[in-house]
């Protein structure tokens, strides 16, 4: 494969924190992201991310609106090079590097943390929506699963609230019809992985 098939896509973009901005958020182009989740997610530093936001700002690329006293940056859809770029940063760049979530299976995701996982409840929370994105079930001592929460967070590009909790915890918290519990369970769930029949039990 010749050199110009292999070129690094900052190198068309004019800058590292440039592409990764535009491929957050052409890969995600109906959501939005404040600042020090950017950073958090592309892994760059926020003087370089302000920077290159107002470059893309500046140019109507991307926009901008306050919500709860956040500003948060999305892909502006009447742009008129929207469709092209998510064409771009919709396909795989790397494609050694990067698996989308949406073409994988939460299976096969917490392949890495079977020993430690009992339970995961995937939900589909809104933008701006309080409450969490994934609830945890399982033993954390050694922080497996806090870091795997942390790898998926990348995979998906953007900020993941979540809570881990014991086995021991969840059962009782569900058993006595916790507040917290409740509003999980009766909220949008996408995925539900429970192979010890924890989270699908007695209520």
């Amino acid at each position: 494969m010749s050199k110009e098939n292999n070129t690094p896509v900052e190198k068309l973009f004019g800058s590292k924190t440039r592409a990764k901005l535009l491929q957050l958020f052409f890969s995600n182009p109906t959501k939005s992201f404040y600042i020090r989740e950017m950073t958090r997610v592309i892994d760059e530093q926020i003087n370089s991310v302000r920077r290159e936001l107002g470059n893309l700002e500046s140019i109507g690329i991307i926009k901008n609106e306050s919500f709860d006293n956040k500003v948060y940056y999305s892909a502006n859809s009447k742009h008129p090079y929207y469709r092209p770029m998510v064409d771009i940063f919709s396909k795989k760049i790397d494609s050694a590097r990067d698996h989308d979530i949406k073409e994988s299976t939460w299976d096969e995701y917490t392949r890495p943390v079977r020993n430690y996982l009992q339970g995961l409840i995937v939900i589909n929370r809104l933008p701006g929506q309080d409450g969490l994105d994934l609830l945890i079930i399982g033993n954390d001592k050694t922080k497996k699963l806090t870091r795997w929460a942390e790898v998926i967070e990348k995979k998906q590009g953007k900020m993941i609230n979540y809570a881990i909790m014991t086995p021991e915890d969840f059962t009782y918290r569900k058993s006595v019809h916790d507040r917290f519990i409740e509003d999980v369970l009766e909220m949008e769930i996408i995925e539900v992985i429970d192979p010890e029949n924890i989270i699908k039990g007695k209520r």
